[in-house]
């Protein structure tokens, strides 16, 4: 634990995050990070490695595929970090990256995780034909007036909040034909934006259900620990540190939303004021600044964001 005013918080990216390369630079240069990506390809059965270092793109964006992809990266940075002597007091992920927090947490052993997101995204794509549901980005408008939209674009269909990201941004999935109507009642009322994201699911809602089932059978045959430190999980933006309320959290948070925003601020609340990205991309970090900009926010996806951010933190800690 490091001092009270300057308490660490590890957030774990989830699906969109993913790039050809990623996690490449790290195994090359740390061999808990090589390991991981082997451990990951032996996990699977299949190289998972070289789809996460060399692609093909349209493969890595496979939902079944991408899951474990982004999940074994962030391990594998997370695991570098660890050596590098630097512990969380909370962590969290966006989503799928809430299996990253658990491994990060010891709640779930790395092979289980990787092996259970790949089965949920592939119940998550199976849940649903493609086409037949969709999910869209509002910018610039309110939560509850984002809901009032999906509430009256529904007409009898599925339309709900699905990521709760930032005071600028709620995602909305459902029925293709309701996020449709969605989007265009979003811009009459207001929005600053409102587009369809290029999603092979809609995620986060109740269309979820057929996978959400599956994956709960999953769930209960895995040993769970509980939490060496608090995992502010997705579905109700609260802290837990038992095994029960974790694997709980996991199964509800396939057609729960994901309250991030709310989740940041609960960090926040709880003293944290250094928030580190781990794994690939910079999601989260553009999320913070519109969530709050006066906090310290940081990446960990390669080399040069890693020796940049031990810099900041020794600064900060000092």
């Amino acid at each position: 634990m490091t001092n009270s005013s300057s308490r660490i918080a590890f957030l774990f990216p989830g699906q969109g995050s993913q790039a050809v390369g990623m996690g490449k630079e790290l195994a090359g240069n740390h061999a808990v990070a090589r390991r991981t990506f082997e451990e990951a390809d032996e996990a699977l059965g299949y190289k998972l490695s070289q789809l996460c270092f060399e692609g093909p793109e349209g493969k890595l964006k496979l939902t079944e595929i991408t899951q474990p992809a982004i999940l074994t990266a962030s391990v594998a940075a997370w695991r570098v970090l660890q050596e590098k002597g630097l512990k969380p007091d909370f962590v969290a992920g966006h989503s799928l990256g809430e299996y990253s927090a658990h491994v990060a947490a010891g709640t779930l052993t790395f092979a289980d995780a990787v092996r259970s997101v790949r089965n949920r995204g592939k119940y998550m794509q199976e849940a649903v034909p493609v086409g037949v549901g969709a999910m869209a980005a509002i910018l610039g408008m309110a939560l509850d007036k984002v809901s009032e939209v999906a509430r009256d674009a529904a007409q009898g269909e599925v339309c709900q909040a699905a990521n709760i990201n930032s005071p600028e941004q709620v995602v909305i999935s459902g029925s293709a034909g309701a996020v449709d109507r969605a989007i265009k009642l979003a811009h009459e009322r207001g929005a600053k934006k409102a587009v369809g994201l290029p999603v092979s699911a809609p995620f986060h809602c109740s269309l979820m259900q057929p996978a959400q089932d599956r994956l709960a059978a999953d769930l209960a045959a895995l040993s769970f620990q509980d939490p060496s430190c608090p995992v502010v999980c997705n579905v109700d933006a609260a802290a837990i540190t038992s095994a029960e309320a974790s694997r709980e959290a996991l199964i509800r948070q396939v057609t729960g939303a994901v309250r991030w925003e709310p989740s940041v601020r609960l960090l926040i609340d709880k003293g944290a004021s250094l928030f580190i990205e781990v794994g690939p991309g910079k999601v989260l970090w553009g999320l913070m600044r519109q969530i709050d900009r006066s906090k310290t926010c940081v990446t960990v996806g390669d080399d040069a964001s890693l020796q940049k951010t031990l810099g900041q933190i020794a600064a900060v800690v000092a």
